[in-house]
């Protein structure tokens, strides 16, 4: 008995120094396993792990505890070890890659303060000597110009042969090099664009050169050859280009390639022909381990095989460009992307020039596309982004690529796609086009299933026009956020009726339909947030009682793209295609939208003050100026062009009426994005001393007087003080109160709706004068508000006001706005009539 006590002591002991004891391999194996399935057992699990491995049992589960502790903490550490690590290599590859660009400014600096002082030498020489030496001197100077910028002259040689095409590519491959690490351009980063570890790199663009060029280099965590295979299937990432064709692949001595391509670009805009190109394509290895891929156009002066002639485009070209790929110490590549073309900007109307002038919309497009888009698979590849909707990175990244490809074939209407022009109506802003061929149209965004088996097809309303001092991305951002201010909910039911069983159980679209409200559900963003996919849905209504079947819900999968108003030269996009609830990866698709593209500014030109058509004004050349009284005489003036275009599948024996509906329907939601723009212009907002008037209320200035002296009427005091009984001053104070000041609908049968809302009203509620109409009085005042007004409803009639409590209200965004108190009162018309309820709801603030 003694011996057994001394023994238990002994195993006490030495269990309490278990701790400073190693575990065995077999009892390490057993504990990494558990790990593996559960980090953080609970106090019941770990007994039960001792339970079930016997090698586990002379150990505490005290230690064990501690085990998962150290083990969980060694995890972290080695983690953030990876992550140091990481970011190291990155930084460490991003300083070297700004060491060069140090250089290649120095270099840019030397070069520039050579050409300063030749300048200084020569305008001082030419105004110290007489007329003749001063024309020597010019002609001196012409020579000595010559020799800085020599013309380079090509050997006599046959490019139509092996030789001849590699003479071309090395010479492309030198002016290439010398565009991405030298001076040949004189390059003005763009703004925003600060390098670091995380940010898309540097990015530059032209000044003062032939064509618009664009430069750009960063940091991805790819291998070269990955990366080149991505920058060389253009279609996957360029969602201007309609097809790449390599017509001939010739190997060279180095173990490199040549490739002769023609490739197809859509226009952006329904005003201008798209544009093709012919190149020569070379892919090779320099000493260093460097890939690079580039590229130039051929032409007469260049030699080589005539490119495949087509009348539908317009020959662009490809100044010397390309991509240079560089392996990084520890994995990865730092990349150099040249643009530059010249995309004939003779050959569009005078208008629409600054967008082939533009060397900002070619960095957008072009040049930081592709830097995002082998981001974005870099990023995918190492499984950093995870979606919530279940779908694969591919998969919603082709969803994406089907809706911009879908929308650009409606506006580009190509006729070897199967598109001709129907007839108008004698007004010509709005073109209809129609494809009756499903065997060239179908394709990998397109199904057989949306055409009807007896005959029919696809009909696309397109229109283009200016917009004036309106932000792109502000106005696209207002578009998505506000579906209701411009769709119809029965041309909506007519999109969707495609894809139904019975598809023409809705023979033609019903105009003024109800307005629908939307839900926004997201899908996927690029890294950036610069793109966004989404599907919608469009919540059922009845039109009458026989409609019940087929007001159901509606579904849109949206794509909507550059709506940061702080990104230079962006294009603002928004596409969106009906789909069913199945939503399956091979879903048709027949996309629709909207998309605005920034024009530069110009202060010295011609320049509309409202919103126009431009299908019937435009004229090449350098006429079609406007007379002096129409020219904006402010220093603001931001122009856009708005391309619209919608499509629809029809049966043959309702072709016309489609198309009467479509025409129609473009039609109402031009004026209505015209509408909408005039209300979110900020040269507007800013110039106006107040709002405009609303459709089917009394001017401003007459509702403003009503609202003041009704107050007074009723409460027996002002207000507010006003300084001047004269013109608008009482519109003014009024517009520009600091208390919440609104009015809405006073209808027995019927939810009160707001009219009309002062620059705070329309603050607290999140919304605009526009879409103010669209808001109703109950939506906005939670339960107890609705309450409270109820009981109080029948004051405010009879002695024609109340005061409310503090409460809470909701703005149309669904935030929480609460209030100190509010005040309502009848609003009387000069007839003592009742006209609205007007609001003030004082000291709000969001919660």
């Amino acid at each position: 008995m003694a011996l057994s006590m001394h023994n238990k002591e002994a195993s006490n002991k030495q269990m309490d120094t278990s701790k400073y004891v190693r575990y065995t391999p077999e009892q390490v194996e057993a504990l990494e396993r558990v790990y593996t399935e559960c980090p953080k057992p609970s106090s019941l699990r770990r007994q039960q792990l001792i339970r079930e491995c016997p090698i586990l049992s002379n150990i505490e589960p005290k230690q064990i505890k501690v085990w998962f502790q150290n083990r969980r903490c060694r995890e972290k550490q080695r983690k953030e070890s990876s992550r140091l690590q990481t970011v190291n290599r990155k930084l460490t590859a991003m300083n070297k890659l700004l060491m060069e660009e140090n250089d290649r400014l120095q270099k840019q600096v030397s070069h520039l303060v050579y050409e300063n002082g030749f300048m200084r030498q020569q305008l001082h020489t030419a105004s110290a000597t007489t007329t003749d030496n001063s024309c020597e001197s010019v002609v001196m100077s012409g020579q000595h110009q010559q020799q800085q910028n020599p013309t380079p002259q090509r050997p006599q040689r046959d490019a139509n042969n092996p030789a001849g095409l590699l003479a071309i590519a090395e010479e492309t491959l030198a002016e290439f090099l010398s565009k991405a690490t030298g001076t040949a351009v004189d390059w003005v980063q763009m703004i925003g664009m600060k390098p670091g570890p995380d940010s898309i790199g540097i990015v530059a663009v032209s000044r003062n050169c032939s064509g618009v060029a664009a430069r750009a280099c960063g940091l991805v965590s790819l291998e070269p050859t990955k990366v080149a295979e991505i920058l060389k299937d253009r279609p996957s990432w360029f969602r201007d280009c309609r097809c790449l064709d390599i017509l001939s692949v010739i190997p060279t001595g180095s173990g490199g390639t040549i490739e002769l391509v023609y490739m197809q670009t859509y226009a952006p805009t329904t005003l201008a022909a798209a544009r093709d190109f012919w190149t020569l394509r070379y892919t090779t290895t320099l000493e260093d381990g460097s890939l690079v891929i580039c590229e130039r156009s051929l032409t007469s002066s260049t030699g080589g095989p005539t490119g495949p002639p087509t009348s539908s485009f317009v020959r662009a070209e490809v100044l010397p460009s390309g991509y240079l790929i560089r392996p990084c110490e520890g994995g990865g590549s730092i990349i150099h992307i040249v643009d530059h073309v010249d995309l004939d900007v003779w050959s569009v109307p005078e208008v629409l020039r600054p967008l082939y002038e533009s060397s900002k919309i070619l960095a957008q497009k072009m040049t930081m596309a592709a830097l995002r888009h082998i981001r974005q698979i870099a990023q995918e590849t190492s499984g950093e982004i995870q979606y919530g909707s279940g779908r694969q990175p591919a998969v919603l990244r082709t969803f994406s690529q089907r809706l911009c490809r879908g929308f650009n074939d409606a506006v580009n209407g190509f006729a070897d796609d199967g598109w001709s022009v129907l007839g108008g109506d004698g007004v010509d802003d709005v073109t209809i086009v129609i494809n009756s061929s499903p065997s060239k149209f179908l394709g990998s965004q397109y199904n057989a299933s949306m055409f009807p088996t007896f005959g029919g097809g696809v009909l696309c309303a397109k229109a283009s026009m200016l917009l004036q001092n309106v932000p792109p991305a502000l106005l696209v951002r207002f578009l998505r956020e506000h579906r209701s201010e411009w769709a119809d909910y029965g041309v909506d039911t007519y999109s969707a009726a495609c894809l139904k069983a019975s598809p023409y159980a809705v023979p033609c679209a019903r105009p003024g339909g109800f307005p629908s409200s939307q839900v926004i559900l997201p899908l996927a963003h690029t890294i950036e947030q610069e793109e966004f996919l989404e599907v919608v849905r469009l919540e059922g209504h009845a039109f009458s009682p026989e409609d019940v079947a087929l007001a159901r819900d509606m579904y849109l999968l949206q794509l909507c793209s550059g709506v940061d108003e702080n990104a230079v030269g962006s294009c603002a996009q928004l596409v969106f295609a009906p789909i069913d609830e199945s939503f399956a990866d091979d879903a048709p698709l027949l996309p629709s939208g909207f998309r605005v593209i920034p024009l530069d500014p110009k202060t010295d030109g011609p320049a509309a003050t409202r919103t126009l058509d431009l299908a019937s004004t435009l004229e090449i050349g350098p006429g079609g100026t406007r007379p002096p009284s129409e020219v904006d005489t402010t220093s603001y003036n931001l122009r856009s062009v708005l391309t619209i275009a919608f499509q629809f599948t029809f049966e043959n024996h309702l072709r016309d009426n489609v198309a009467a509906m479509a025409r129609q329907y473009v039609r109402s939601v031009v004026g209505s994005v015209q509408r909408v723009a005039m209300a979110i212009s900020p040269s507007r907002l800013s110039s106006q001393l107040g709002p405009k008037s609303l459709p089917g209320s009394p001017e401003a200035l007459t509702l403003a007087q009503w609202v003041y002296r009704s107050y007074r009427i009723h409460t027996g005091a002002d207000l507010f003080q006003v300084d001047s009984q004269g013109g608008d001053a009482l519109l003014k104070q009024l517009w520009h109160h600091s208390d919440a000041i609104m009015c809405c609908s006073l209808k027995t049968n019927a939810s009160p709706v707001f009219t009309f809302a002062n620059q705070a009203g329309l603050d607290m509620l999140e919304t605009t004068l526009v879409a103010l109409q669209d808001i109703m009085l109950d939506k906005i005042l939670d339960e107890a508000g609705r309450k409270i007004l109820c009981s109080e409803f029948s004051k405010i009639m009879q002695q024609g006001f109340a005061y409310l409590p503090a409460g809470i209200c909701v703005s149309s965004m669904g935030r929480p706005v609460s209030y100190e108190q509010a005040v309502a009162w009848k609003v009387l018309n000069d007839d003592e009539s009742n006209h609205c309820l007007a609001f003030m709801f004082m000291n709000w603030s969001f919660v």
